[in-house]
């Protein structure tokens, strides 16, 4: 895992660096609920860096309870507007609705985890994308492949509360 080069900026809201973190007991939990296994990546992020956006404003990694309580919604979602048909060698339909969604973009593009693979399904493109097998190597897919976003080295985390983020679900 190489998160150390990341820098926390104070949130642009309240000018705090306050973190909002999970703990092991909250990742356990998760993992128990829907019955996955997070790589050492994932733990090791939520836990040092918790809910917030890295990259000024792009890459938004889920905290646990979050995964669980907008969960249904995002299948509901996909189900009702699936169109990914162009990225089916990569992961099927089925597949897909068999996944967690871990994260997104500012962009609307979904981070989603299956077998401890990630995988992308972009917003603006009908083609899934494989990202690694850890969460460090989808950030830095999603950060530094010039794919979805022109690529960028910045690394800077800015934390945000999750309860606003489920305020404004």
């Amino acid at each position: 895992m190489n998160f150390d080069n990341y820098k926390i900026i104070p949130n642009y809201n309240t000018s705090k660096t306050d973190l909002f973190l999970a703990d092991e007991e909250e990742i356990l939990a998760c993992e128990k609920t829907l019955n996955v296994t997070f790589d050492e990546d994932y733990k090791d992020y939520v836990q040092k860096y918790g809910s917030g956006i890295l990259g000024g404003t792009y890459v938004r990694v889920y905290l646990p309870e979050t995964i669980v309580l907008t969960l249904e919604e995002w299948k509901n979602r996909i189900k009702e507007y699936w169109f990914w048909d162009e990225g089916k060698e990569i992961l099927t339909k089925d597949e897909v609705f068999k996944s967690i969604r871990i994260g997104d973009t500012f962009d609307g593009d979904e981070i989603i985890l299956l077998n401890s693979q990630y995988y992308i399904l972009p917003r603006n493109s009908e083609m899934i994308y494989k990202a690694g097998n850890t969460l460090e190597e989808a950030i830095t897919w999603l950060c530094s492949s010039g794919i979805l976003t022109e690529a960028f080295t910045e690394r800077e985390f800015e934390p945000f509360d999750p309860e606003e983020f489920m305020k404004n679900k």
